[in-house]
């Protein structure tokens, strides 16, 4: 069962304790068969409030490390949700502490959905930063999700912490999170869930993408250019969402007043102003916007299914506008 449909039902019952205890020695059961199999890997368990505000709860880990003296506490990650440490952040903090001196980490798991308090990274003693999957899985499309991810990853950095992005589904994700200085991922982009036994054989066989490993991380002035291609992504769609009917209002349709073309006007004309990738972007997208209006007259007039034919010609040439930008994104240096 996929955990939301049973643990919502037991966090507040004392079986989420046993069940959690029982996850770890199941983790950590798993690392030392790997182990056997010539696999070294660190190993990842959620933990929840109730279990972590148990009295014995260190006692009870010091054990189970204990039972399986072939695994390094190094290889056990413990992940809490922000909200596990809400009510009382002192003892976690202390707890937090404890664990580490028997060599066990923490992460904060699905950061940014809950307070994402600057307090947690001062007072909570955790090593790693997970970003959740809803900004990550939309941060292509989605101007203040790419915002927000660049707050996480620069206040990891300012508070020295590691930084993992949830929900990388899609190679294009993975090379802006690079871009961003996000160099931890996980999701369906590098793998899908599969059965234990076969972890080893895809170990050995997986091989990242080739273009992640030669894309550099930018330079925060080049951020606004990586902003600006999400938001004529999110222009486009929100064009064809309303000639769909799924929006009552199309988006701007002034080709110099749209998100885009004030970028393009302003910060992208001053910083890219005379490279040769920069120099199509106006008239394409103009000729962009110029089709949009056309479209626009279309359904105004009632001649939906008309409106609907362009569609692809305006897929196209949105197309046509991102591969010059695309370049100007490969070409930008950190």
């Amino acid at each position: 069962l996929p955990p939301a449909q049973f643990l919502p039902l037991i966090e507040e019952d004392k079986l989420s304790v046993s069940l959690g205890e029982w996850v770890i020695d199941t983790a950590l059961t798993q690392i030392e068969a790997w182990h056997a199999a010539g696999v070294s890997i660190p190993v990842s368990v959620n933990v929840g409030a109730r279990q972590l505000q148990q009295p014995n709860f260190l006692e009870r880990l010091r054990a189970q490390l204990a039972s399986h003296p072939t695994v390094k506490p190094g290889d056990l990650e413990l992940e809490l949700l922000e909200t596990s440490a809400l009510e009382d952040m002192a003892s976690i903090s202390k707890l937090i502490e404890d664990c580490r001196a028997l060599g066990v980490t923490f992460a904060l798991d699905d950061f940014g959905t809950g307070y994402s308090s600057l307090t947690y990274l001062k007072r909570l003693p955790v090593t790693l930063l997970k970003i959740d999957q809803g900004f990550v899985r939309d941060m292509l499309d989605d101007p203040d999700d790419l915002a927000i991810l660049d707050g996480v990853i620069g206040l990891s950095e300012a508070f020295r912490r590691e930084v993992i992005a949830e929900g990388v589904e899609t190679v294009m994700h993975g090379e802006v999170l690079l871009r961003m200085g996000c160099d931890q991922a996980q999701g369906y982009g590098i793998a899908r869930p599969m059965p234990a036994h076969a972890l080893p054989a895809w170990k050995e066989l997986w091989q990242p993408d080739p273009s992640w490993s030669q894309v550099p991380k930018i330079d925060r002035g080049d951020l606004p250019l990586l902003v600006a291609r999400v938001e004529l992504r999110a222009w486009s769609k929100a064009m064809e969402n309303y000639l769909k009917g799924e929006r009552t209002q199309p988006p701007t349709l002034d080709h110099q007043h749209c998100p885009f073309g004030t970028w393009l006007n302003t910060h992208g004309t001053q910083r890219y102003g005379t490279q040769i990738n920069f120099a199509p972007l106006e008239a394409l997208h103009r000729q962009l916007h110029g089709l949009a209006a056309q479209m626009y007259a279309l359904k105004t007039q009632g001649k939906d299914a008309e409106a609907l034919a362009s569609l692809t010609t305006f897929q196209g040439m949105t197309a046509d506008v991102l591969a010059p930008l695309d370049r100007l994104i490969q070409n930008a240096k950190g």
